[in-house]
């Protein structure tokens, strides 16, 4: 581990000597790649069965996770204790948590696990501390909650993301538009995006950083203006994009003044988890980025069931996808579906298996005889 450290000090030092323009792009992308892959080698466990820290291993249980994020003792613990009623031991002193601490909360019939997890140091990603299996687990969850210290909340909150990123945590992003297929002969073909322009990738970059990875014949092509470390997302493969939350916490510490200065950070919920503070506005924000829909159920001569709905993910909630979830057997004997709501016209109408349904549409699945 001491040796790839080492080099990759001299790969980022080496980058930050180089001055940035067309000349020595490809240099640098090639560097990019080489960083990347020494931090894959460091990341990843040596043997198939690599340490796991104790309690980091959670089943997942509900609908969707969510995953508190932070620096120690900057209100996790209490967040979760406040939120879900699942004790997590809370004190003034730093790592009062060293394992991670499930509960669940039921939000609008949908039932989300909420994950304390340690407190990460600087340098997490490289290993550092128990940061390994805090962001292992991070990389399952639904929605990330970045909790600050609003004393300190900018600062804290460029670190986190620094440590998340070089663990292939992309926080509220979309994974790069780019074509890339590997081949068994006819050279790199690179394609521009329609518009032909290309802001940071030129053909010379694309093929310096392909032969970092010994990959000599492949079509590449961009559907947008897109950076030498969205192509090396790609070709990694093993990045995950999620959804994240800022929960600024301890706002009762500061003036009105600096509260107001916090208004333009994206992504950014205010909270004081100690005065129970802004957890409703916490809760409903966590659930619009989920972005779930939930479906209730009607079986034949019945009223539908309100109480215990099929909550399922906005970008997979089509009749398929809803049987699936019910019994994976239910769609081998579907003949239609019955729905009532905003996703149909008529109340009710019959749909096929590929009809996409909306939040609170009724189902009742009609098999054939």
């Amino acid at each position: 581990m001491a040796d790839i450290m080492e080099k990759i000090a001299g790969i980022e030092l080496e980058m930050s000597r180089t001055q940035k323009n067309k000349a020595t792009s490809s240099h640098i992308g090639s560097l990019k790649a080489k960083l990347c892959k020494l931090r894959r080698e460091l990341i990843e466990p040596s043997g198939k069965s690599g340490p796991k820290g104790e309690g980091f291993d959670v089943t997942k249980t509900g609908d969707c996770r969510v995953g508190l994020v932070g620096f120690p003792s900057v209100g996790k613990s209490t967040l979760l204790n406040k939120l879900t009623g699942t004790f997590s031991e809370v004190a003034a002193y730093e790592f009062t948590t060293l394992t991670c601490i499930p509960g669940v909360i039921r939000y609008r019939g949908a039932k989300i696990q909420l994950l304390d997890l340690p407190g990460i140091i600087e340098g997490a990603k490289d290993g550092k501390g128990r940061g390994r299996q805090v962001i292992s687990t991070a990389r399952t969850c639904n929605v990330i909650v970045i909790v600050l210290d609003a004393l300190h909340p900018l600062s804290h909150r460029k670190l986190i993301e620094h440590e998340l990123d070089g663990f292939g945590i992309r926080l509220n992003r979309e994974p790069p538009k780019i074509t890339f297929r590997k081949k068994d002969k006819g050279g790199i073909a690179y394609a521009p995006n329609n518009n032909g322009e290309t802001t940071f990738l030129d053909e010379e970059t694309v093929k310096s950083i392909l032969a970092e990875y010994k990959i000599q014949h492949a079509d590449v092509k961009l559907h947008e203006d897109c950076t030498d470390e969205d192509l090396i997302d790609v070709i990694e493969g093993s990045r995950v994009y999620i959804p994240c939350i800022y929960a600024v916490n301890k706002i009762d510490q500061i003036t009105v003044e600096e509260l107001s200065l916090l208004n333009e950070m994206k992504h950014y919920c205010p909270v004081s988890a100690g005065k129970e503070w802004n957890l409703d506005g916490l809760l409903e924000m966590v659930w619009d980025y989920l972005d779930m829909v939930r479906i209730y159920t009607k079986p034949r001569g019945t009223n539908p069931d309100y109480d215990d709905p099929v909550v399922l993910p906005r970008r997979a909630c089509t009749v398929e996808d809803f049987c699936n979830r019910l019994h994976k057997g239910i769609i081998k004997s579907f003949k239609t579906a019955l729905v009532w709501g905003l996703s149909v016209k008529h109340r009710p109408q019959r749909v096929g298996k590929e009809h996409g349904l909306e939040d609170e549409d009724v189902v009742q699945i009609v098999k054939k005889a």
